[in-house]
């Protein structure tokens, strides 16, 4: 099962006055596991970004100048995720700033029915509770430290960790026997497993022999006869 993990950051917060998309970051998931695949991408928006918003994730008019702009981009950025589910947190901001591109440049945009929503996934599972990415992060005990700003990247990969454990934790179908490389299919995803997700690792038990021996028969024996009119030989009718 292949995932995308998605996020953007943009000019402003409103798509409908003109608002674009600056920043794209996607982490590729194979049965809950990263496999070490991520796009991340500059774009330029060909207008001004909003003070309030470079605040947010530090991205000036000046650093996004030279940057190509979303129509020389779009294929990369389609090939990447391909025809797989999307990932995003709140997504009808994201998915309103990227079909608003994809329409501009005339491509068949995003339907949001390929998309999980994990914001509606947390407001679900814990009502009534904060559900922004850092609160889940505190909630889930994921470090979030490095994020100072948002960033695109940085985001979508705090939120595979996030959209894990909002699905219960690595191995949700008990594959327990199961290395990360056998999930995935990826050899690089071993490594990510074993440094990320290394606490929920299973240790292999043997099955322990059930079998009552001879001196626990004779115990229990012993035991029954010193109780006084048991239950199981009273006359219950």
């Amino acid at each position: 099962m292949r995932e995308v993990v998605l996020d953007t950051e943009t000019t402003g917060l409103d798509v409908s006055k003109g608002h674009k998309i600056i920043e794209i970051g996607a982490l590729e998931l194979i049965n809950l596991v990263p496999s070490g695949k991520t796009l991340h991408l500059y774009v330029n928006p060909e207008r001004n970004i909003d003070d309030d918003a470079t605040r947010i994730h530090g991205i000036t008019n000046e650093f996004i100048a030279n940057k190509p702009n979303f129509r020389r981009i779009v294929h990369e950025f389609l090939d990447f995720i391909g025809d797989d589910k999307l990932v995003i947190h709140n997504a009808p901001f994201d998915l309103g700033f990227l079909n608003a591109e994809l329409n501009q440049v005339g491509l068949e945009m995003i339907s949001e029915d390929r998309v999980v929503d994990t914001l509606t996934i947390a407001r679900q599972k814990f009502p009534g509770a904060q559900a922004s990415l850092d609160a889940l992060c505190r909630r889930f005990q994921i470090n979030n430290e490095h994020r100072d700003l948002h960033g695109a990247l940085i985001d979508a990969d705090l939120l595979a960790s996030v959209y894990v454990e909002l699905r219960g934790g690595l191995q949700p179908n008990f594959l327990f026997s199961k290395t990360a490389t056998e999930i995935s299919g990826n050899t690089a995803s071993e490594d990510i497993y074993n440094s990320k997700w290394s606490n929920i690792k299973k240790t292999y038990r043997a099955p322990r022999n059930q079998e009552l021996t001879e001196d626990e028969i004779d115990k229990h024996t012993k035991f029954l006869e010193l109780i006084t009119d048991p239950i199981w030989q009273s006359d219950l009718k």
